[in-house]
């Protein structure tokens, strides 16, 4: 059970460059709202609640984000995943073609974007090394939308000590490992 602050400083290691960065509040919430679509079938009513695969896989990831001793920051990231996956929730409504086609699509747009980013920080994303950055994607991104408005000094600061601050790499000089 890793904390917050170690895993978002692992996380921050691999994503230093503003410019991947950047691009990562495009593309990590076109992959949460994708996977909601592929997640919104089938829909089950359980005590007159609709519940689908996306609703489990949100709970499951909330208990995870609630559990790593940052209380503030779990709130926040289960908030913007909540509001992701019941935006992508209509999908599961649409013809299997629709459906399929939009949160596919979705998910390689996304994938796309992501990759961009990691161009310019001249480094494989965080999950090819530990599959919790799949998770810790949108953690990072709720917590460098809230450093921007003022919260967390405190955590930006350890995660600076440990990987650095932010900068914009040379793209014609070698990227450091």
């Amino acid at each position: 059970m890793s904390a917050a602050t170690d895993l978002m400083a692992q996380y921050a290691a691999y994503h230093r460059d503003r410019r991947n960065i950047a691009t990562h509040f495009v593309g990590i919430p076109i992959i949460v709202f994708a996977v909601g679509g592929l997640l919104a079938r089938p829909e089950v009513a359980v005590g007159g609640w609709p519940f689908t695969p996306a609703s489990l896989v949100w709970a499951l990831a909330a208990v995870w984000y609630l559990t790593r001793g940052n209380l503030a920051l779990g709130v926040a990231t289960c908030l913007v995943n909540l509001v992701l996956v019941m935006a992508a929730a209509p999908l599961g409504f649409l013809s299997t073609a629709a459906w399929l086609g939009w949160s596919v699509g979705a998910f390689v747009v996304g994938w796309v974007i992501q990759f961009i980013g990691h161009y310019y920080e001249g480094k494989k994303p965080a999950f090819m090394d530990d599959l919790r950055g799949l998770l810790i994607g949108p953690m990072f991104v709720t917590a460098e939308a809230l450093f921007a408005l003022g919260w967390g000094k405190a955590l930006l600061a350890e995660i600076e000590s440990r990987v650095g601050p932010t900068h914009l790499r040379d793209l014609h000089a070698p990227a450091t490992r």
